[in-house]
């Protein structure tokens, strides 16, 4: 087994009022020496903005900022904006995060140049009621029951979370990955304004083609979503996702999970890990508010070492390091675990 190594606590609620109640699922950027890091920043009453600190170093926090630095300016974001996820394309950053009103949760996208003033493009996902979901599923026999299971009486429309672009543009397109339950899906496409209607509609009708993984393995087997940005490597993208499985006690288990993609052809899974890179099992990851969660969303490389950020127990920001070279390893030996 591929051995991690926990670095404990990075971040932690101050005494600002926009993140008093927790902070957690960072979006990270390496740049020379420094990570910049965007976090969920979560106020009493459950409303998210997004936080912001640098780091010198993997795990040195320099400078934080005492305000958020992406708010909820739109009303499909009016209850909050969280879980970001950061990558840089064509000399433009995009900024992937959820947008919540209150009812629907959804991957939307900010763009910027200098990661100081931030573009709203909008929610990029599909933005399907349950009913027409269903009816353009309906009669794709390689469609599995459990994506039948979407209904939630508080949505309008079908959840579609974790988006999580990679970081160029592959074969010339923008691809990201993105997850309707209980698999992760992903999508290519020259700009953002090919994601209309007719095309999400048309998606959906053949969604079994664009199912990258779907749950397997019991530490993942109620459902899985993308995690850190894919990291590109000789021998393909390794992909960082979390899975989540029953709680001993109440609720789910979350793990941080690992996949390899073809480089060039990142629809194709070369292999994927049968157990979790790792789990909750510090006390911070154990017990806070949501328990027993890991929950990683952004990544660094120093040399070989690939550090990890996560959010714990949905109330702090922690770190854990892996050998890049021993975890492709590890991948490789697994190849045709699909």
């Amino acid at each position: 087994m591929i051995s991690v190594q926990k670095h404990g606590v990075l971040l932690a609620t101050s005494n600002f009022e926009f993140e008093d109640e927790g902070v957690l699922n960072p979006a990270t950027i390496r740049d020379g020496n420094d990570i910049h890091l965007f976090y969920r920043a979560v106020k009493k009453g459950n409303y998210s903005t997004i936080g912001y600190c640098k780091l010198s170093g993997p795990l040195a926090v320099f400078k934080r900022s005492d305000k958020p630095v992406l708010t909820s300016d739109m009303e499909y974001e009016s209850h909050g904006v969280e879980d970001p996820r950061i990558v840089k394309i064509d000399d433009l950053y995009y900024l992937s995060y959820i947008a919540y009103d209150g009812k629907d949760a959804l991957g939307a996208v900010a763009t910027s140049t200098d990661m100081v003033t931030w573009q709203r493009q909008g929610i990029v996902v599909p933005q399907i009621p349950y009913a027409r979901f269903m009816e353009l599923i309906k009669g794709n026999a390689n469609i599995s029951d459990s994506y039948a299971n979407n209904y939630d009486p508080v949505n309008t429309v079908v959840m579609d979370k974790d988006l999580v672009f990679f970081p160029r543009r592959v074969n010339g397109k923008l691809t990201f990955l993105h997850r309707i339950k209980p698999g992760i899906q992903i999508t290519a496409v020259h700009n953002l304004t090919d994601l209309t209607k007719q095309y999400w509609e048309d998606y959906i009708s053949h969604l079994d083609e664009h199912i990258l993984l779907s749950p397997k393995y019991d530490h993942e087997i109620r459902y899985i979503g993308g995690g850190c940005p894919p990291i590109e490597t000789e021998h393909g993208w390794v992909m960082i996702y979390h899975g989540a499985k029953d709680a001993p006690v109440k609720g789910f288990e979350y793990s941080a999970c690992a996949a390899l993609l073809d480089l060039d052809n990142p629809n194709k899974v070369i292999s994927r890990l049968p157990y979790p890179l790792f789990k909750p099992e510090e006390h911070y990851e154990l017990t806070g508010d949501v328990d027993d969660v890991v929950f990683p969303t952004g990544t660094a490389l120093f040399d070989d070492t690939l550090y990890i950020y996560y959010g714990a127990a949905d109330d702090i920001i922690a770190a854990a390091s892996v050998s890049l070279t021993a975890l492709v390893n590890e991948l490789l030996s697994c190849e045709g675990n699909l």
